[in-house]
């Protein structure tokens, strides 16, 4: 099965500029593959501006994200994989993707029926009818 994450990315990416908007990302930093950006991250959550006048040389390939962006003054390269990506949005909207963690077919087991309670009765509600 392809992976589509990395085209997801991109496009998300695209629409956001698109609408002229700013993109930004969500990082899990507990992640295997995005260390050393835990200096930089609050409760193991990242958020990166990948709009153009914050970053240079954003790159999504199959694998990772990388780019070139500055944290308090330093220049610092990203790299973190792909599955570290959890949320991708537009600032000013909040409209994008939240992603779920990536699951080999091997890790993915039989989804479980929902266990149901008795239904919960509705209140009535009156609506008035001109």
């Amino acid at each position: 099965m392809t992976n589509l994450r990395p085209y997801l990315l991109r496009a998300l990416i695209d629409w956001i500029v698109d609408n002229d908007c700013t993109p930004h990302a969500v990082i899990d930093c507990t992640v295997g593959g995005a260390e050393g950006l835990a200096d930089y991250a609050t409760d193991g959550k990242l958020v990166l501006n990948l709009s153009a006048t914050a970053t240079r040389n954003l790159l999504v390939d199959d694998h990772t994200v990388s780019v070139d962006c500055r944290f308090q003054g330093r220049a610092v390269h990203v790299s973190v994989p792909l599955g570290a990506v959890t949320a991708l949005y537009a600032r000013e909207n909040g409209m994008g993707m939240v992603f779920g963690a990536e699951t080999s077919p091997d890790d993915a087991s039989p989804a479980q029926p929902a266990e149901r309670g008795p239904k919960a009765k509705k209140a009535p509600t009156l609506k008035l009818v001109k």
